[in-house]
């Protein structure tokens, strides 16, 4: 090679375009099909929502809440955590947590799941996300029925479970608890979480 070639400056690859939606936009269904989606992409509405880096207080949180509940469920349901439900043809949500029958479960490549299968819907809220947690996807999830919605909220860097039940006469949520340091709740089954992070739990010690 030359010098001349030496010294020509490097060209960089160009950035992958952003997927362009097709006419009419983009559907519930597109989601699994469109390429470049980081994972834990949500569509509400139609729009692509992607996921931020996590925080310590979510990290802590879900896993805290997920061991609670494959240790206290009943069998026959599954904990799932961090796949996606389809509402309706442009909603696509992403709940934290869910709790759905085992039956449920079609195989391993299964990407989401029904509404009408969930039994409980859990949202951990964070900063980049506070609108949707707390307003836009607890109203798709009571239209969808969801039976149990619990929302998680940051307070001194301990979890606050607000605890919601679906009323049929409106189709919407009823708050029936906010629980701190500890969560005891009967529906939709019986329950008992320490809410206090271990490490809180030692130094007291």
């Amino acid at each position: 090679m030359s010098p001349a070639a030496d010294n020509e400056p490097q060209q960089t690859p160009p950035e992958p375009p952003w997927p362009t939606p097709p006419l009419g936009g983009w559907t519930a269904d597109d989601l699994d099909t469109i390429p470049g989606l980081p994972p834990h992409t949500e569509m509400i509405d139609g729009g692509l929502f992607l996921g931020s880096p996590q925080s310590n207080f979510h990290m802590l949180t879900l896993r805290l809440l997920e061991r609670a509940f494959e240790d206290q469920a009943p069998e026959d349901l599954l904990v799932v955590r961090e796949m996606t439900t389809k509402i309706d043809k442009r909603n696509r949500p992403e709940p934290d947590l869910m709790l759905v029958p085992d039956e449920a479960f079609t195989g391993p490549s299964q990407t989401w799941y029904s509404p009408s299968d969930i039994l409980l819907a859990v949202e951990i809220v964070s900063p980049h996300s506070e609108e949707r947690d707390r307003e836009i996807k607890p109203r798709k999830y009571a239209g969808a029925r969801i039976p149990h919605f619990w929302r998680v909220e940051e307070n001194g860097g301990l979890p606050v479970v607000y605890v919601y039940e679906l009323d049929p006469a409106t189709n919407s949520y009823a708050v029936t608890g906010i629980h701190h340091d500890r969560l005891k709740v009967t529906v939709p089954f019986t329950l008992d979480i320490d809410l206090t992070p271990r490490r809180r739990r030692a130094a007291s010690d």
